[in-house]
């Protein structure tokens, strides 16, 4: 079946997003809800056709017009922040992510699975540093000889750590850190999405834009005022459901280097 635009682009962003098994570092040291809380809809009044005409986003536009303008508007951004919550293949679990990123592979945030903790990450230049918790080193480690992760745990647990970012190891995390290769997938067009009523998001107005493909559908929120990048995801699927929000449009991202000692996992060999 076709895969439409905006659809494409969720994958896209859950694909980029889905980085499973141990992150990097550690062998060397051996629910969608129908209405969105941040998001309100709203009504139009009554004897107010004329002024409504007047006022309405994108007037005069399809569905799929407005999804080729926030394609462009999205993928053509020089950065953002992305949050969400997407379904793991892998682990079956539930990916939880909150990074900024920008066309230069710069990027600094966390992931974490479910509630087993998480990591930090910031990249900035061709160096990755990461910082682990000690429920997501214990997560990540399960099966290994207790004395190993306690190992492990004494030397990575709260510590920021650094390792080349052209590395083997470090090389899926990093492709996350570049936004053109995490939103690579959704620059062709031909939605048919259908449009639908205006709502609030974060108190950015918007229009909602609906997107089915057999027995999935995706809801997307498009901005009516600036650029209409877009602003939220959800999507409703049997196989890949979860949010993501976009916010952030064309701001620095943090990607400083961390501050005070950190372990050069480099030189552990």
């Amino acid at each position: 079946m076709r895969r439409t635009a905006l659809a494409a682009l969720c994958l896209a962003a859950v694909a980029g997003a889905g980085l499973t098994g141990c992150l990097p570092g550690e062998d060397k040291a051996s629910k969608t809800s129908q209405q969105p809380e941040d998001v309100k809809h709203t009504k139009g009044t009554k004897n107010t056709r004329d002024a409504k005409d007047k006022k309405e986003p994108f007037a005069g536009l399809t569905g799929g017009e407005i999804t080729d303008r926030a394609l462009r508007a999205t993928t053509g951004a020089s950065s953002l922040r992305m949050k969400g919550d997407v379904p793991d293949e892998e682990s079956g679990g539930t990916l939880h992510f909150d990074m900024a990123l920008n066309k230069q592979g710069d990027c600094a945030g966390t992931l974490g699975m479910g509630d087993e903790g998480e990591a930090e990450l910031i990249k900035t230049g061709d160096t990755l540093y990461l910082k682990y918790d000690e429920a997501f080193l214990r997560a990540q480690s399960k099966g290994e000889p207790k004395a190993d992760v306690d190992a492990t745990v004494a030397l990575l647990a709260g510590k920021w750590t650094r390792m080349s970012a052209t590395g083997a190891d470090a090389e899926e995390i990093a492709s996350f850190c570049d936004l053109d290769q995490v939103l690579g997938d959704a620059e062709d067009g031909g939605s048919d999405a259908t449009r639908g009523r205006t709502a609030n998001v974060d108190g950015t107005p918007a229009i909602v834009l609906t997107e089915r493909d057999g027995k999935d559908s995706h809801t997307f929120y498009v901005a009516t005022e600036g650029e209409p990048y877009l602003l939220r995801i959800d999507s409703r699927s049997a196989t890949d459901p979860g949010s993501i929000t976009f916010t952030d449009y064309e701001k620095p991202v943090p990607a400083d280097r961390p501050a005070g000692d950190v372990l050069d996992l480099d030189s552990l060999g």
